[in-house]
């Protein structure tokens, strides 16, 4: 067994190519000045508040809405909808640097950014886009994701939360659970099927449908 892994370990070791290691210095001068920028917030405003926030399970509010100041809750969202308009190299390079002051922080920015805006973003009409993205992007508001369910996780196959068509309207019916910002935001997307039965077959029959919403209607 030793000589066929010597063997399998000099036969992939000898097919590898050096790795090219990016470092700061290699990165444009916007993506430096934001890693400078992001890295003096979280030492400054982060780390002394983190151990706090985990410990009492406090949402950082304060830091949040300065971080929306800098333009970390909307990264890569147009500059023309109130975001940044930055890449997403851009994107990581501050999540790297504000998880590592404080990763609960990390987190919020990472869902308002990616599992709120990013949908929106990607399919949402101009209509949507005015009235659920704009107000979300200078901290100001944060949105959620409301994916998991009870028993289920974040299986969107497994998903019990029916949707149901009525007139030109949809009755939601279900429960959701461990949503980030769920308490906290003031908008959300949430995952519902029209047809349970179907289970993971549900995404090549486009049977799962994306809800926006920024009031509940519980019935």
């Amino acid at each position: 067994m030793s000589l066929f892994l010597n063997s399998f370990k000099q036969t992939c070791c000898s097919s590898l190519k050096p790795r090219f290691i990016a470092t700061i210095s290699a990165l444009p001068e916007t993506h430096q000045m934001l890693q400078k920028t992001c890295r003096d917030f979280a030492e400054g405003e982060l780390k002394p508040v983190a151990a706090k926030v985990d410990r009492e399970h406090l949402y950082p509010k304060e830091q949040i809405k300065k971080m929306g100041e800098l333009g970390l809750m909307a990264v890569a969202c147009p500059e023309e909808l109130g975001g940044t308009g930055l890449d997403y190299l851009a994107y990581a390079i501050a999540m790297e640097e504000i998880s590592r002051g404080c990763a609960s922080a990390g987190v919020i920015m990472s869902v308002n950014n990616s599992l709120y805006l990013g949908p929106l973003l990607q399919w949402g009409t101009a209509q949507q886009k005015d009235k659920f993205v704009r107000p979300f992007t200078d901290g100001d508001k944060v949105g959620c994701f409301a994916l998991s369910e009870p028993g289920n996780g974040s299986d969107a196959g497994a998903a019990s939360t029916t949707a149901k068509a009525e007139g030109s309207s949809f009755v939601i019916n279900g429960a959701k659970s461990w949503i980030t910002n769920g308490y906290e935001s003031e908008a959300g997307i949430l995952l519902a099927t029209t047809d349970k039965s179907l289970k993971h077959k549900v995404y090549s029959l486009q049977l799962t449908w994306i809800f926006l919403y920024d009031e509940f209607f519980p019935v």
